[in-house]
């Protein structure tokens, strides 16, 4: 047996070479899972598994790309035959070879969020919808929503409680948007990211076949951070290994922050119910923290009622305790932070991308920008606007993906007048109508222009795009992805228009391009597909040029984990979602305030502020070496100045693990008790002047508290809050989500609140 074994600690090597029957493997933060995901795929082969006959999935293809090429070190090229990779490359790969029995073709294209958000905002401007109610971004959410709990179009339709929902929110032509939109993505044979989940659990419900034919092929089934599974995702992959009955799951239920996009952390407290054969093993040893970072994220987690029993603990060192900063401000928190960094750089000798600063919100960053830049600290924000979202990379993205599937309505509309062809707004209405009518794609209603009523200069210019994209399509056999691409981008005139404008931004845009061009080069070529922005992880028989159409199966599914290294010299910005998986030898957890984190909408049942708990969880245990927490007594929301009350997850710390550094008692006249004590002894940073008080009235909500509507609350009338109580609304100003209410409470003081976020009860008199 190979020596790889020797390298794991008991715990670990017990999860590693328990291979027959279900497995449920709970990795600490810092436990070394990777390692032990790596060692048993190894461990697997060396027994004589076919490496076919295993399917690995993960979230991001970074975490594929990096697993597989650990198993490459320890097994050699038998890791290429491996089934890797994301649940969205994987049900996409499947799909590409079934797509046709459920009607869609081969290369159906994978519409990402903005193309799908495009479709909707079209829809709902035909159906002359109120595009104020009905925006993209929560249309996509519920349709999301739906899917990932198997709700299709019908389903909804004949729910009661959704069109009872919808019509009370002023939506009640929701149910025909989902219709709408489900056939329109069909009709232009494309699928969202949600599909290529919904499709795969339709494959395998209709067509036993396929189903057995992937049972029978993934003889072992793998998931790497089970947590973060949806409803959808594990009910695929429950039945694919119901025949072998060898599926592993790997994750923490500790670290379940994703909610808001479906993840269901009911998937791993009850996979012990859902197969009673389970072996259960704890990777409880933590090798990135401190003691005390290690001891803080215990007595934190501690306070869930919901989750799997666990105690992590370290044979690292004790460490620094943890810093807790109260700034005066969200400008001095953002000063204060910035020179701590400073601080840390010269006395630790700490590099600039060993900094992490995490907030719960991207809004918080401007200050710690700010800062930064005062102190030329070099920093990177996360979150951002990726590569792949950029205009001028859609542009040319859109073109190769007309190319390959030309009834793919969205980059059939991007690019049908771009570069600038004089095809008008008023003309590619009338098209799009006719389309409409006729039930038939907008590329087919162009193919035959000549039959409908537009004069000869229009029929010209549609004419001349179809012949281009034909041109184009002639290549995608013989030619591969590269040249494809290449000759695209010269032959539309892209790289063209965007060279001749020579600003500092066209001249950016030129160059995104180059590297976009780049990047598809090194695919096209299997002995140079290397790009920083993709990964083929998938077992292939094409050992040749690499075509267009696998060039966009890839791309299109890229996280932001993939596209965005870690290892540039820059302190990191992120919210705390996004530093998952991620460590720094200091962190920042900024903005500990009630109603900030945990956040405003979290605080109103025991299940949304555990999650809100486990979101602290993950921030406090990104930290290797330094933690420092950061709270301000005031900050600027809405436009206007609010003063905070420190988060009660900071009194949920033992005080021995925490050093306070503060302002003088004086200038906190009521604090928390906790606080008082703590800062009596705290070190000055800076001279204040004394702070408004904060109140910390608690109010408990009257029986039959009704939230009422925004639209509902008028100037005069009495209300209740469920913290603040009872009180008048003495102003209203602003519209739709901006409306804001001045409200003088009786107890609390005058506050201004904004209604979409406030829950105020009308209190009948």
């Amino acid at each position: 047996m190979s020596s790889f074994l020797d390298e794991l600690n008991e715990a670990q090597r017990a999860a590693v070479t328990n291979v027959s029957g279900p497995t449920m493997i709970i990795a600490g933060p810092g436990s070394g899972k990777t390692r032990v995901l790596t060692y048993r795929v190894a461990y697997l082969m060396e027994t004589g598994i076919d490496p076919f006959s295993i399917l690995a999935l993960t979230f991001t293809n970074k975490a594929a790309r990096e697993m597989k090429n650990r198993i490459e070190k320890v097994m050699g090229g038998d890791a290429r035959s491996l089934w890797m990779g994301t649940f969205h490359s994987v049900f996409s790969r499947i799909l590409r070879s079934e797509a046709d029995k459920l009607g869609y073709p081969q290369n159906f294209t994978i519409y990402d969020t903005d193309d799908a958000k495009n479709l909707l905002k079209n829809i709902v401007k035909e159906m002359g919808l109120n595009d104020k109610l009905y925006k993209p971004g929560y249309c996509l959410y519920r349709i999301s929503l739906c899917k990932n709990n198997l709700i299709g179009p019908a389903e909804y339709a004949n729910n009661t409680d959704f069109i009872a929902e919808d019509e009370a929110n002023g939506r009640p032509k929701m149910s025909e948007v989902y219709q709408q939109y489900a056939k329109r993505c069909f009709r232009a044979g494309a699928m969202d990211f949600d599909d290529l989940l919904l499709k795969t659990h339709e494959l395998f419900e209709r067509f036993p076949d396929s189903l057995y034919k992937y049972q029978h092929r993934f003889k072992y089934v793998m998931i790497d951070e089970f947590q973060d599974t949806n409803h959808l995702q594990y009910a695929i992959v429950r039945r694919l290994a119901d025949v072998y009955q060898n599926i592993a799951v790997v994750g923490d239920d500790a670290q379940s922050i994703y909610a808001f996009r479906g993840a269901n952390i009911a998937n791993i407290l009850n996979f012990e119910k859902d197969f009673p054969e389970v072996q259960t093993f704890r990777l409880e040893q933590n090798y990135r923290s401190t003691k005390v970072i290690v001891e803080a994220a215990n007595q934190i987690i501690s306070k869930n009622r919901h989750q799997l029993a666990k105690t992590i603990w370290t044979d690292n060192t004790e460490g620094d305790t943890i810093k807790v900063i109260r700034a005066m401000s969200d400008n001095e928190e953002g000063r204060l932070v910035a020179d701590q960094i400073f601080e840390q750089r010269m006395r630790d000798h700490f590099k600039n991308g060993e900094f992490a600063i995490l907030y719960r919100t991207n809004a918080q960053s401007r200050s710690f920008e700010e800062a930064l830049r005062r102190l030329n600290i070099p920093y990177r924000i996360y979150g951002g606007l990726s590569f792949y979202q950029r205009k001028e990379i859609k542009d040319l993205v859109a073109y190769l993906k007309l190319t390959v599937n030309p009834n793919d309505e969205e980059s059939f509309r991007r690019v049908i007048n771009y570069p600038a062809r004089g095809i008008g707004k008023t003309s590619f209405e009338k098209l799009t109508v006719f389309a409409a009518d006729n039930e038939k794609s907008l590329f087919t209603m162009a193919e035959n222009i000549d039959l409908l009523p537009f004069n000869a200069g229009t029929r010209k210019l549609f004419t001349d795009f179809i012949t281009m994209i034909r041109s184009f399509q002639t290549m995608l056999e013989t030619k591969d992805a590269y040249e494809v691409a290449s000759h695209i981008a010269k032959s539309t005139g892209i790289l063209k228009e965007l060279y001749n404008d020579q600003s500092v931004e066209g001249l950016s845009r030129y160059e995104n391009v180059q590297e976009l061009l780049n990047s598809i080069k090194e695919f096209a070529s299997p002995d140079e597909a290397n790009s920083p922005y993709f990964t083929e992880t998938l077992p292939t028989e094409n050992t040749g040029p690499r075509s267009l159409a696998e060039y966009l199966q890839q791309v299109v599914l890229l996280t932001d984990a993939d596209q965005e290294g870690n290892e540039d010299e820059t302190v990191k910005l992120m919210t705390i979602h996004a530093a998952k998986g991620l460590e720094f030898k200091s962190v920042f957890v900024v903005g500990l305030e009630e109603n900030l984190f945990p956040s405003a909408l979290s605080v109103n049942s025991r299940d949304e502020l555990e999650e809100e708990r486990r979101l602290f969880y993950v921030a406090v245990t990104r930290a290797e070496k330094k933690l420092v927490l950061t709270h301000a007594a005031s900050r600027y929301k809405y436009g206007n100045l609010e003063y905070c009350e420190p988060s009660r997850f900071l009194e949920e710390i033992p005080q021995n693990l925490l050093t306070y550094v503060g302002y003088n008692k004086t200038s906190r006249q009521d604090e928390r008790n906790i606080f008082d004590k703590a800062y009596e002894h705290a070190t000055p940073i800076a001279k204040a002047k004394p702070v408004a008080p904060v109140q910390n009235y608690v109010h408990a909500p009257s029986a039959g508290f009704k939230v009422a509507f925004p639209e509902e609350l008028k100037a005069g009338m009495e209300v209740e809050h469920q913290k603040f109580g009872f009180g008048t609304i003495s102003a209203l100003e602003g519209q739709n989500d901006g409306l804001m209410a001045t409200i003088n409470f009786h107890k609390a003081g005058q506050k201004k609140l904004l209604l979409k976020f406030a829950k105020l009860a009308i209190v009948e008199k």
